[in-house]
């Protein structure tokens, strides 16, 4: 059975839908940075999933190439996360247009720079397609808050504001930094699954 991150680390990938404090391990990421509105159609963040998902595949698929990854073992591609912002600090969800954001796709361990960039160079000759885009990043994100939020994506503010209140009954309060920001996990397919049903882990790092 092919190992599946939500399964085996569900205290980062199944939270209580109350809020709880979590220390992050550090992890490596695929990633695409972006900016506007995600739901625009042809905008830069439905093209930084494609990216993602191709250079995903194409190391979950090295197995069955010339490519041999040391320590390789069968996997399921981690969810969608993301980080989120703006140019004056927090998102607002009023102004879509304004949000900057890094996608992410989580890296089994076992992947080293030099694997991401075989799959960036086998992408690219397979698919014809410019994945350069593309990143190999280390996220250190330390202690947070989080929380899973069920509902639209809009909804998101009273949940933030009970995380919020949480970490501060904790002795804690919300520590947004340039390196350190609005983190999301994506549980559910929104093309599948109606907005009042969609499961999203919340994140933030407090301090």
């Amino acid at each position: 059975m092919a190992f599946d991150f939500k399964k085996e680390f569900k205290e980062f990938y199944l939270p209580a839908s109350k809020p709880a404090i979590v220390t992050m391990p550090v992890m490596n990421y695929l990633a695409v940075r972006g900016k506007g509105n995600p739901n625009d159609e042809g905008g830069e963040y439905k093209a930084s999933l494609e990216l993602l998902y191709g250079i995903a595949f194409t190391i979950k698929m090295s197995k069955m190439g010339d490519h041999r990854i040391e320590g390789y073992f069968d996997y399921v591609v981690p969810p969608l996360e993301g980080l989120w912002w703006a140019e004056n600090g927090e998102v607002d969800y009023a102004h879509k247009e304004d949000f900057q954001f890094i996608s992410m796709i989580r890296l089994p361990d076992f992947v080293t720079r030099e694997d991401f960039d075989w799959a960036i160079a086998e992408a690219t000759r397979k698919k014809k397609k410019d994945f350069s885009k593309v990143e190999f990043f280390h996220f250190e994100e330390g202690k947070c808050v989080q929380c899973m939020h069920i509902g639209s994506y809009d909804d998101e503010p009273a949940t933030i504001k009970a995380m919020a209140d949480y970490a501060e009954s904790q002795g804690y309060k919300m520590a947004i930094s340039e390196h350190r920001r609005h983190h999301e996990i994506y549980l559910s397919d929104p093309r599948k699954t109606a907005s009042e049903k969609l499961k999203t882990i919340i994140r933030y790092p407090i301090e």
